[in-house]
């Protein structure tokens, strides 16, 4: 069923995307402006927000109820967010590299022959992401559900969009703070905002609001989605500090260089102590981290605990969430297949 809609959630991004080219001529303005859209949205990626409404929306709608093709291209407005968050992200983590491939405001800054490049692919790349962002709500008043619910679920993918830019906030504002004045409840509420919410949290509320499940049940999922969620940022945390640039297809020093306080930095200033957490501070204050660098800080995150500490949070909350999901009244067949997709998640 996972790979059924992933291809039906492909296949309705580049029918919608042609449908953008009509009605909002995009190309005429610019083709580059256009096709850099395109390709940037039709990039290979797992798909997981819009899987997530298609998945919990099938689980409370009645028994017998086929998903509809507008409900198909409904759903990439979770991708569309999703887009929305990266292209401004890689402007402020100041990314080359977004799925392997040059970040948006990369590509954009060869529109035209200018004397700063960067600049202009900045100011355009922004731009870009407004766009985005629109094209978000639109593909959303595809929904064809009763107004109520189709006013709440869209109420709650707003409210969601501002709750993803104040945890990006909190991000870029933490990234310049000493680590002194972060603590760990500040960092797990930097995911819940900027990760947990969009990622897990809205795609399957808005699914079940749709669907015309209980409030209680509305509740339950969204606290689901907020454990997965932070689940999944320690562990992308993990991955970004430990895996390959061509596995992950981004820099691996951006998290370090970008003085990201994560789990594992926090965790490892609060154990590490005298010379050591001396050597630390120096590593991470420093101004250019390295390659070395890098390598000196896995080291310390492994003797100072800070990696089992982080992988321990992980099942904590994996245990947690399963927990909500088995007790959730929806189709036990779709509870299956939510089971499955955090299988391959994690």
């Amino acid at each position: 069923m996972i790979d059924e809609f992933r291809r039906s959630i492909d296949a309705s991004l580049a029918s919608f995307l042609n449908t953008v080219k009509k009605d909002y001529k995009l190309h005429l303005v610019s083709p580059l402006l256009f096709e850099s859209i395109r390709e940037f949205t039709l990039r290979e990626g797992k798909r997981i927000r819009p899987l997530l409404l298609l998945l919990t929306y099938k689980g409370y709608a009645p028994e017998g109820r086929k998903i509809s093709a507008k409900l198909y291209n409904a759903s990439t407005c979770m991708e569309f967010l999703h887009n929305f968050m990266l292209i401004h992200d890689d402007i402020i983590d100041r990314s080359d590299l977004r799925r392997g491939r040059p970040t948006m405001h990369r590509v954009l800054a060869h529109t035209v022959p200018t004397k700063d490049p960067d600049k202009l692919g900045v100011d355009l790349g922004i731009i870009a992401g407004d766009i985005v962002y629109a094209l978000a709500i639109d593909a959303f008043l595809l929904i064809d559900e009763p107004l109520e619910r189709k006013e709440r679920a869209l109420k709650y993918f707003i409210q969601t969009a501002a709750f993803t830019a104040m945890g990006e906030f909190i991000d870029t504002v933490q990234g310049v703070s000493p680590i002194q004045t972060v603590n760990e409840k500040e960092v797990y509420l930097n995911y819940t905002l900027k990760t947990a919410r969009y990622t897990f949290d809205c795609p399957m509320v808005t699914g079940a609001i749709l669907a015309g499940a209980p409030q209680n049940e509305v509740k339950r999922l969204s606290q689901f989605g907020i454990l997965i969620g932070q689940a999944f940022q320690i562990k992308d945390d993990i991955i970004g500090m430990f895996e390959t640039e061509e596995k992950i297809g981004k820099p691996i020093l951006s998290d370090l260089a970008e003085g990201k306080k994560t789990l594992l930095v926090c965790h490892a200033y609060g154990a590490l102590k005298g010379r050591d957490r001396t050597k630390f501070l120096k590593i991470v204050n420093k101004p250019r981290k390295t390659m070395v660098d890098l390598e000196e800080v896995k080291e310390i995150f492994v003797k100072a605990g800070s990696l089992a500490y982080a992988e321990t949070a992980i099942a904590s909350r994996l245990k947690k969430a399963r927990k909500i999901l088995k007790s959730l009244r929806m189709n036990e067949a779709l509870k299956s297949q939510l089971d499955i997709l955090l299988n391959k998640l994690f």
